[in-house]
């Protein structure tokens, strides 16, 4: 008697009902097949390894800055000497100056420590891009994977570079447009101008994350598949944002939090913003209009002949010989003895 066919579970119904549902089971199967966990810690760890040459990089040029304009040096070292006692100003005010001297080797050292760690970075980002794409990294020497690298990290800057200018651009020109109709200092005003700003931001992350998700994966990519992607992860970047803004609210109250809670907050953005990115690029790359992930080819079969020798058909027969001539030998030995 054969047995009912087993109902589906009320999940599988559910996924079968709803496709939003199948769709995110999906991309969180490729997330968590593909390490998406890994490639989140390793963007995390060297986007923070990141910010100190960055910070040196900024330090060396407020150095120079300082260096051209002593009126301003002479201003800072009043302000330090004048708010910290005694041997501490003039402390503080040695370590200043010391800086400003040293602006050059310690830009160039940042610059030093910015190239490697940013390599780093951009190699992480593209190696979970690649694998969340289900594609195959392709074999390439270790000095041309650094320059392709490179120029991605350098594109990326221009990309960030152009959202930046748009959002800007945007902004400057509502206040003109305020000035220019005499209701720069209504209160509404200024609101509508940062209302209006929200759809421009998003346009220009939308930019950003279409060029990310296109074109730093190390396979091509076609930009219809990636609009979506793109726009979920423009939208969940402002929402970010605004959700770190009242995080600095609330923290800003206490010296405490803004000295030990900014730091933390940094960290988890930075988590957050990596872990986004991976999974949009799960979703993305599992949706109906995406390419097929590619079929990996089998392990090669490695074939072995095995020769086998037959034993000569003379060695069988004079063995049967042997042992009947020794067996008839011992039963007539058997025989005589019994008759004595």
């Amino acid at each position: 008697m054969k047995s009912s066919p087993k109902a589906p579970s009320p999940w599988a119904r559910a996924r079968a009902r709803y496709r939003w549902l199948d769709h995110i089971a999906r991309a969180t199967n490729r997330y968590i097949d593909s390490g998406g966990y890994h490639y989140v810690a390793s963007i995390t760890y060297f986007s923070l390894l990141s910010l100190v040459p960055l910070l040196m990089v900024a330090s060396s040029v407020a150095g120079f800055v300082l260096a051209t304009q002593p009126h301003l040096l002479d201003t800072m070292v009043h302000a330090i000497v004048s708010t910290l006692p005694g041997a501490l100003g003039d402390k503080a005010t040695e370590l200043l100056t010391g800086f400003v001297e040293q602006r050059t080797s310690v830009g160039v050292v940042g610059l030093a420590i910015g190239l490697y760690s940013g390599w780093n970075w951009m190699n992480a980002v593209r190696d979970s891009l690649t694998a969340l794409w289900g594609q195959n990294r392709s074999d390439q020497s270790l000095l041309r994977l650094i320059l392709v690298d490179l120029l991605a990290l350098l594109g990326l800057s221009a990309a960030l570079l152009v959202s930046f200018l748009l959002t800007i651009s945007g902004t400057a020109l509502g206040s003109y447009l305020l000035r220019l109709v005499g209701l720069d200092d209504t209160s509404w005003g200024h609101q509508l101008v940062s209302a209006s700003s929200v759809p421009l931001s998003l346009a220009a992350d939308w930019l950003v994350f279409l060029w990310v998700l296109t074109r730093l994966p190390r396979q091509k990519v076609g930009v219809r598949s990636a609009v979506r992607g793109a726009v979920a992860m423009a939208v969940g970047f402002e929402a970010l944002k605004l959700a770190g803004g009242f995080y600095l609210r609330l923290i800003g109250d206490s010296p405490t939090g803004i000295a030990f809670g900014s730091i933390i907050g940094l960290i988890f953005f930075i988590s957050l913003v990596a872990r986004l990115l991976v999974y949009v690029t799960a979703w993305t790359a599992t949706g109906s209009d995406a390419p097929p992930k590619p079929v990996q080819p089998p392990a090669p079969v490695v074939l072995k002949p095995v020769v086998v020798v037959d034993p000569p058909m003379a060695v069988p027969a004079t063995v049967g010989v042997v042992t009947g001539v020794l067996g008839t030998l011992l039963a007539l030995g058997l025989r005589r003895r019994a008759r004595r």
